[in-house]
């Protein structure tokens, strides 16, 4: 079968080939391809001669601008910390209550310390603070050993290990029960006095729960108990989380199912001038004002 001019503009040869009523000729690509086809070598070709590409058994060819991108990081980095040094130099030599009232030298602390919480604290509070179960929230007013920004400092530097007695085997059913509805009711403002009964120790139980949260049941400080007239819960608000606290308490080595809670020393993980960066990204995450 004859191919007519219209069909082959070009006068291309034809192969022979045929399929499907289609003929396959020795058409030339179209010039715009060809032109495209050999600019890619040719800007490949520029590219292994000005930049590592090649491979070879040790290490690879090094290109004439010398290129690497260990090096572009590495003058970044330089560039960074050029920007960084005075303000580096100053909070080296000033404390973290001063960095925190000086407020350009606070905001580039608050910006600077965010890589330093995201590596050392996000993964327990959360990397806006938030918290998560069983870790604090931060990103409140609510601290159970201060609220200074020296308070702060203090747990980064030296951690926390809080103690709480199991009472599973010296509170009897009854007592368990009264005290959780004590516990549950005085965080919204109501008195279950049998419940109450049980935290002051007038009980077989001798409890003595005061002793350690205040008569008022709000916490002591110096001691790291938990306010237990506000709705902020270090673990859970729930009737059955309050009930398991109380039977198996936490960091009790008597009890194997005590509530393990941890925060670690950085004291000799980080330097001074990091754990005061921390404090100050800290403070500034909750709602409490500079004093």
């Amino acid at each position: 079968m004859e191919i007519n001019d219209r069909q082959n503009p070009y006068k291309a040869k034809d192969t022979g080939h045929q399929w499907d009523g289609i003929r396959e000729l020795e058409n030339p690509p179209p010039k715009w391809w060809r032109i495209g086809f050999h600019a890619s070598w040719i800007v490949v070709l520029i590219y292994c001669v000005l930049y590592p590409s090649i491979p070879l058994l040790r290490g690879s060819t090094s290109g004439l601008l010398g290129w690497t991108q260990v090096k572009e990081y590495k003058e970044s980095m330089a560039e960074i910390e050029k920007i960084r040094s005075p303000y580096e130099e100053k909070i080296k030599n000033m404390s973290a209550r001063e960095i925190l009232s000086n407020p350009e030298l606070s905001n580039y602390t608050q910006v600077s310390a965010k890589v330093l919480f995201g590596d050392n604290c996000a993964a327990c509070h959360g990397a806006g603070g938030q918290g998560t179960p069983g870790f604090p929230v931060l990103a409140d007013d609510d601290w159970l050993y201060g609220e200074t920004i020296e308070d702060i400092e203090e747990d980064i530097t030296l951690g926390r290990t809080g103690n709480m007695p199991a009472h599973g085997k010296t509170l009897s059913k009854q007592e368990i029960d009264d005290v959780v509805k004590y516990v549950m009711q005085i965080s919204s403002g109501g008195i279950y006095q049998p419940g109450r009964d049980v935290f002051m120790g007038m009980t077989e139980g001798e409890a003595m729960c005061f002793a350690c949260h205040g008569e008022d049941a709000r916490g002591i400080e110096d001691m790291g108990s938990a306010n237990l007239a506000d709705s902020i819960w270090r673990f859970s608000g729930t009737e059955e989380g309050i009930r398991d606290v109380i039977i198996h308490g936490v960091n009790d080595t008597s009890d194997p199912k005590t509530i393990k809670a941890r925060m670690p020393t950085f004291g000799g993980k980080l330097t001074p001038t990091q754990i005061k960066k921390l404090a100050v990204y800290v403070y500034r995450l909750g709602s409490v004002q500079n004093e």
